[in-house]
């Protein structure tokens, strides 16, 4: 997708951000739900698997990487180490910046 077309989903509902969910494996990432859990929802009716789904929230009007804000509620998963709506594994987060700078142009 073209980053112009992240501005004007900004536009429509929130103003300033797209909400996205990436499926780190599948490379994959669904946007501009009205919730994380909307868009999460839609990836595992598409095969993707729970552990592997990041909630971020991507403002098209910053540079990388301040354009990425690893903030989500479905993102707190204390069972596997994730206690806080962050990510705080950091592999998983620079994966996640790798897929969304191959997805938005």
């Amino acid at each position: 997708m073209l980053l112009d077309d992240f501005k004007l989903m900004a536009q429509g509902l929130f103003g300033h951000l797209v909400k996205a969910v990436v499926d780190v494996e599948r490379k994959i990432m669904a946007v501009d739900g009205e919730l994380h859990a909307d868009e999460e929802a839609l990836l595992l009716e598409s095969g993707s698997r729970q552990e592997d789904l990041w909630g971020i929230n991507i403002y098209p009007d910053l540079e990388m990487p301040d354009r990425i804000e690893f903030d989500s509620v479905i993102n707190i998963r204390p069972s596997k180490g994730n206690r806080s709506r962050g990510i705080d594994n950091l592999e998983t987060r620079e994966a996640i910046l790798r897929i969304v700078e191959g997805l938005v142009k």
